[in-house]
């Protein structure tokens, strides 16, 4: 019922049917959420996963492991983009080690979620065991009943660990039975050469799989402890009626296993931006999502969420303050 009551209230806003087009999809998708057709954002929060990936070190990434744990340490000097992106919308940022490959000092605003001094390499076996994998939703899902109980009705999800787009791109593939050719990127910045080469290592990666192709097995063979993680708290937020605000490559991955654990999930998303890296665009066409922005970003963090939340925020604004052709004496269409 209270679907027909959005869309009632938005056709009747003092514009022509649809003028304020994906905003208004946007405006249904909130109101829906939330339960209301007065929705209001309350304590928007993002949480940014960091975990390092044992298949970084067989030559997939133009980067070094260590790169991982130095930006969790710009993350909370306050020095990255998505920092000044969520202090330019206020939003709350949380970072979380969930899985570095470094003993961080004590002392630090810094939330230990580590499964391990990051995952396995997953060239010639699982990249985590199945107990580190359910330890990884559950962590997820702890934190964001966290925040739940704080009051936030709206969340996104960044990330960071070197090789984690090599990780994503073998769970597309074998998620959405897609070649893994079209699931694989540069990164963060492969020229041609490296680019063959991690084409190379996943294919091979691939082809040494002998599970069962379980979603769970899967997930354990070839993801990350912080894509993992981003899942289970997706999951959760869907649980508690949160609007998810879903991120680039690496996030869109996460959601890709939360929505195959529970398609539910998916009433609940919004799909922030498409990412330039290679086999988003496909990857969203997969989930036949529309994504609000197309900046070719590919910087990951969360920032395509935080960039986008300002249209979250206009959609609700519009929903609520907006006249319509009733109150404010305006005729309809005849």
């Amino acid at each position: 019922m209270i679907d027909k009551e959005l869309k009632y209230k938005i056709d009747h806003k003092t514009k022509p049917l649809g003028a304020l087009g994906i905003l208004e999809d946007l405006a249904l998708r909130i109101g829906m959420v939330l339960g209301t057709t007065s929705p209001e954002l309350h304590l928007p929060h993002l949480i940014v996963f960091a975990a390092d990936h044992g298949i970084a070190l067989e030559g997939v990434s133009a980067y070094p492991q260590e790169v991982t744990r130095q930006m969790v340490l710009n993350f909370l000097a306050g020095g990255a983009a998505i920092n000044v992106f969520c202090r330019q919308h206020d939003i709350a940022l949380l970072i979380v080690d969930a899985g570095v490959n470094f003993d961080f000092e004590e002392g630090l605003k810094l939330i230990d979620s580590k499964i391990g001094m990051g995952t396995d390499s997953f060239l010639n076996g699982p990249a985590m065991s199945p107990e580190q994998a359910e330890l990884c939703l559950k962590y997820g899902s702890d934190m964001v009943n966290k925040v739940a109980d704080e009051g936030c009705n709206v969340i996104g999800f960044g990330e960071m660990g070197i090789g984690n787009t090599s990780s994503a791109a073998v769970l597309m593939s074998v998620l959405c039975d897609l070649p893994l050719v079209d699931c694989i990127g540069r990164g963060t910045g492969l020229n041609d050469e490296q680019l063959k080469e991690k084409q190379r290592v996943l294919e091979a990666a691939l082809n040494h799989y002998s599970g069962n192709y379980d979603v769970l097995d899967l997930m354990a063979h070839f993801g990350g402890f912080e894509i993992l993680q981003i899942a289970g708290a997706m999951l959760t937020a869907a649980q508690r009626g949160m609007i998810v605000m879903v991120d680039g490559f690496i996030a869109s991955v996460a959601y890709l296993c939360a929505f195959k654990i529970n398609p539910g999930v998916k009433n609940n998303a919004v799909f922030t931006h498409q990412s330039d890296e290679k086999g988003h665009s496909s990857l969203l066409a997969h989930l036949s999502a529309t994504p609000l922005l197309h900046l070719g970003l590919r910087l990951g963090e969360g920032t395509g969420c935080a960039l986008a939340y300002p249209l979250l925020q206009s959609a609700v604004a519009f929903l609520k303050e907006m006249a319509s052709f009733e109150s404010a004496a305006v005729s309809q269409k005849s």
